[in-house]
């Protein structure tokens, strides 16, 4: 049997309603729903805090504000972006007809939601699918359950229909199972092994889909750069959330001239900075293997102080790494980085493109062009010159990555878009086919007009263009 079948079938009958109301009566929910972020904020930060430990806050700053953003960049956007669009200019060949682009919602978007930012990263798709006209399926991280109970509960005293927007079991098993529901589109947050399982198996059945894959994002100070700035910046890139941050600055390139000065700076914050609690144990193993292994190279490292806890980990630089660690080639969820010296823009470019995860970095420079030129030759879904991180979540830009850091986006007009699949009517006035009656008549004089209509509008001269003129208008008379 289908995974899910009865809350599927409930939810395509309630989409089916949904998509008949307007984008503007959609989005009056969305405004209650940011209204009600403000109203519910202590329940939903006690939520979080309670599941994953999440001080109230920062989430305040990491995740209420860019949701309650992208709610209202829906608002006074998702109409024009969604409006149906007239296609201007026409070939030759097609005079009369009138194309109108519609954008059709999905049907059921499923949604296999993440824990680290758990307001961000779910409220953010399911009401860009919501504003499109879609149904939710949404799969909650097993390790928020508090935080999923109080969120849906939100959504449903929004005015969201129950059935339009299921909350399925915060359960491990329930993620594959929704891989196999009946939905339209899948949405994904989390690692890269666990997305190319899906997107082996959505493959097989055409399901189209969006994945928001881990990163292993870079940090590059140029020369003349503020080093005070970008080694602050690294600081809170690498260890913000404990590090369990899928754009946490994993590795810094930092220019041999100004690394020194790079340095003086970020060694104190290194050495005064406390150690994170990780939410689940394989976290602190997969740390305690990077750090092993820069250990067994010899790397010089940099901790912070050690508190005791079992699953704490202390901020970490390994200094002058080198570039094949597994630490500049994973995913992971922890305050660690490397710091490695260049000399050349060639040689970074060729350090930072050799890792298979690109999903978003940052530059430190003092020429903004400069920066603007490299981040062109980085593969990445995003850059950020003399920033990190928290630009990224502009409710108008899209976000997503490259390579085993995914596919498709999330956020701005693109990422709602991504909510819906383009639908083209085309209209024909008038009773003039020439391709019907030639075909059928099998009517030579029909290759006088398809062979002289291209000769005069593609002709390499004026003269090949006047003959294929000529052409046209001696078909076109034999039709006659």
């Amino acid at each position: 049997m289908t995974p899910f079948a009865e809350e599927s079938a409930r939810c395509r009958v309630a989409q089916r309603d949904w998509a008949k109301r307007s984008i503007r009566e959609r989005l009056v929910f969305i405004r209650e729903f940011r209204h009600r972020l403000v109203d519910d904020a202590d329940r939903l930060t006690a939520a979080i805090f309670a599941d994953v430990n999440r001080p109230q806050d920062e989430v305040i700053g990491t995740d209420f504000l860019p949701t309650a953003a992208a709610a209202k960049f829906l608002e006074s956007h998702a109409e024009r972006i969604l409006k149906p669009r007239r296609v201007r200019g026409r070939p030759l060949w097609l005079l009369g007809t009138r194309d109108v682009v519609h954008r059709r919602p999905h049907g059921i978007v499923g949604l296999i939601g993440t824990w680290n930012y758990p307001l961000f990263l779910n409220a953010v798709p399911i009401l860009q699918a919501l504003a499109a006209g879609n149904g939710v399926l949404w799969k909650p991280s097993e390790l928020t359950p508090r935080f999923a109970e109080a969120f849906h509960e939100m959504l449903i005293q929004s005015g969201f229909p129950t059935d339009l927007v299921t909350c399925l079991p915060a359960t491990r098993e329930a993620g594959p199972q929704l891989a196999e529901a009946d939905v339209d589109f899948l949405h994904f947050t989390g690692s890269d092994a666990v997305g190319r399982k899906l997107a082996a198996r959505l493959g097989e059945r055409l399901v189209p889909s969006t994945l928001e894959l881990s990163g292993c994002d870079a940090l590059i100070v140029l020369p003349g750069a503020d080093v005070r700035l970008a080694a602050r910046s690294a600081m809170y890139g690498a260890t913000l959330n404990g590090g369990q941050t899928c754009m946490a600055t994993r590795r810094v390139f930092v220019h041999r001239s100004v690394m020194s000065g790079f340095l003086e700076v970020l060694k104190p914050l290194i050495e005064s900075a406390n150690a994170a609690p990780l939410v689940t144990e394989g976290q602190v193993q997969q740390a305690e293997r990077l750090l092993a292994e820069a250990r067994a190279q010899g790397c010089q490292i940099l901790r912070g102080r050690e508190t005791g806890g079992p699953s704490e980990v202390s901020p970490t630089a390994i200094l002058e790494a080198p570039p094949d660690l597994a630490l500049f080639r994973e995913a992971s969820f922890a305050p660690l980085f490397g710091v490695v010296g260049f000399d050349a823009t060639d040689e970074l470019v060729r350090l930072h493109n050799d890792c298979p995860l690109a999903l978003a970095g940052a530059i430190f420079t003092a020429d903004e062009e400069e920066g603007r030129r490299l981040a062109g030759r980085l593969r990445l879904g995003a850059v950020v010159i003399n920033d990190v991180i928290v630009p990224t979540a502009h409710p108008a830009t899209p976000f997503g990555g490259h390579g085993s850091s995914g596919w498709g986006v999330t956020q701005g007009a693109e990422g709602l878009l991504a909510m819906t699949v383009p639908q083209v009517v085309t209209v024909r006035k008038g009773t003039f086919r020439p391709h019907v009656d030639a075909f059928l008549a099998n009517d030579p004089a029909g290759t006088d007009v398809t062979r002289g209509t291209l000769a005069m509008t593609h002709g390499r001269t004026l003269g090949i263009r006047w003959k294929g003129f000529k052409q046209l208008v001696r078909g076109l008379r034999r039709k006659a």
